[in-house]
C-alpha cells in the first residue's frame, strides 16, 4: 500500500467504514511508515478534539441565559388609539375628512369678506356696495345665495334663498317659495358647506 492510497483511508478508519481486510492492510502500513503514523496521530487528535467539542459543550446556565435576555431590547408597545385606528380604518378616514373639513372651513370662513352671489338670474340683480337688492317688480328663478353681504327682498324668488354672514331684509311685498336660511356663525357655516358638499357627491 502506498503513502498516498493510506492517507485516503484515515478518515474511513476513523469513522468505523472500512472493512477488516482494509482496516489490517492500512494497520500493516502504519507499523512501517513513520510519516503515516505521524499523519495518522495529529488527525486522530483533530478527531476527537471535535468529538468532545461537539459532545460535551457547556450548557448555559440559567441566570446567564436571563442576563442575555434582559439586556435585549424590549419590543414596544402599541399605543392605544394606534390600535384602534388599524381596527377601524373606515372611521378614521371619516374622522379625518371631517376635522380636515373643519380648519378649512373656520380658516375660510374667518378670512373671507369678500361679497359672493351665486344665482341663475344674475342680470335682475341690483348690487350695491355689499348689499343684493331683488328690486319689487323682479322675479328670481332658483336659488339665490348671498354671501358676505346684506340681502334686501322687495321682489319675489322662486326657490331658496340663503344668506351667509350677513344680514336679511324682507320687505312686506316679499315673496319667497323656498326654505330661507341666515346663516351668521360658524358652525352652522360648516354644517352648511358639508351638506352642500354630500348634496353635490349624491347627485354627481
Amino acid at each position: 500500500m502506498d503513502c498516498k492510497f493510506a492517507i485516503s483511508l484515515m478518515h474511513d478508519y476513523l469513522d468505523n467504514d472500512l472493512s477488516d481486510p482494509q482496516q489490517l492492510e492500512l494497520q500493516k502500513h502504519l507499523l512501517d511508515c513513520a510519516d503515516c503514523r505521524n499523519y495518522f496521530e495529529k488527525l486522530e487528535h483533530t478527531d476527537m478534539l471535535l468529538y468532545s467539542l461537539t459532545h460535551h459543550a457547556t450548557k448555559p446556565s440559567d441566570d446567564l441565559t436571563e442576563r442575555i435576555m434582559g439586556m435585549l431590547p424590549k419590543p414596544k408597545k402599541q399605543k392605544v388609539w394606534v390600535q384602534w385606528v388599524k381596527n377601524h380604518p373606515a372611521l378614521t378616514a371619516a374622522a379625518l375628512f371631517l376635522v380636515v373639513m373643519l380648519f378649512s372651513t373656520i380658516s375660510f370662513w374667518s378670512q373671507d369678506s369678500q361679497l359672493v352671489v351665486k344665482s341663475d338670474e344674475f342680470e335682475k340683480l341690483v348690487i350695491e356696495g355689499d348689499t343684493v337688492i331683488i328690486p319689487q317688480d323682479q322675479i328670481i328663478t332658483g336659488d339665490l345665495t348671498v354671501e358676505n353681504g346684506k340681502a334686501k327682498v322687495y321682489g319675489q324668488v322662486n326657490g331658496n334663498l340663503t344668506v351667509i354672514d350677513g344680514e336679511l331684509f324682507q320687505a312686506s311685498t316679499a315673496h319667497i317659495a323656498g326654505q330661507v336660511k341666515d346663516i351668521d356663525r360658524a358652525m352652522d357655516w360648516i354644517w352648511y358647506k358639508i351638506s352642500n358638499l354630500f348634496t353635490d357627491a349624491a347627485y354627481r
